[in-house]
């Protein structure tokens, strides 16, 4: 059964990937985009950048952070697409959304997995 994953950017990319889309407002630092071998970059689905500050990645708001990004991905008139566009690609393979954050815990790509495997 195909699946959606999230994977950090600076890994090596795998076919068991799927479709990899970069989940990220900004582009990763140092990173050219034949290395990042991505196939959409979804700027629209990512934490607004005034959200993405507030957090900083720190565990204590996190819970609040998730909550926060999840009301930004119900009321972003971007997320209806984007849930089709995932759809359409698990039924072809897998889906790998890919970030730039250092912390593999804690990171907007989990909300955004845990989110929409609840829509879909």
């Amino acid at each position: 059964m195909n699946t959606i994953k999230v994977k950090r950017i600076y890994e090596e990319s795998s076919v068991d990937d799927g479709y990899r889309i970069l989940v990220d407002r900004l582009w990763p630092r140092g990173f050219t985009k034949e290395k990042a071998n991505i196939d959409k970059w979804a700027k629209s689905i990512s934490p607004s950048t005034e959200l993405r500050k507030t957090f900083n990645h720190d565990a204590d708001t996190m819970d609040e952070f998730a909550r926060r990004y999840i009301y930004e991905l119900d009321t972003n008139g971007y997320s209806d697409e984007f849930i089709n566009i995932v759809k359409e690609r698990l039924s072809e393979g897998n889906v790998t959304f890919l970030y730039a954050a250092k912390n593999v815990d804690m990171n907007h790509a989990i909300v955004l997995m845990n989110w929409i495997k609840e829509k879909i």
